[in-house]
């Protein structure tokens, strides 16, 4: 397993991004999370709100303890 420090070294040029919306509208439109498998266990969480924002840098496990399950976005973990 990695830790987080070696999570910001993994490269995510090229990752390819799925997206979850839902329960959150405001005036600016649906707010929805990018996530992107970047290693056997490691996930880069983006911000669709903030295009421009490097993601955040989880793994499997943190995910989970956040309540955040890949098989949402289509992706298996």
């Amino acid at each position: 397993m990695q830790n987080g420090n070696d999570l910001y070294a993994l490269h995510i040029d090229g990752a390819e991004f799925s997206r979850a919306c839902g329960g959150n509208t405001h005036p600016d439109g649906e707010s929805c999370v990018t996530l992107a498998r970047i290693g056997e266990s490691a996930w880069a969480l983006g911000d669709s709100k903030r295009p421009n924002a490097e993601p955040l840098r989880f793994t499997t496990a943190e995910l989970r303890a956040a309540g955040i399950e890949p098989p949402r976005f289509g992706l298996s973990a």
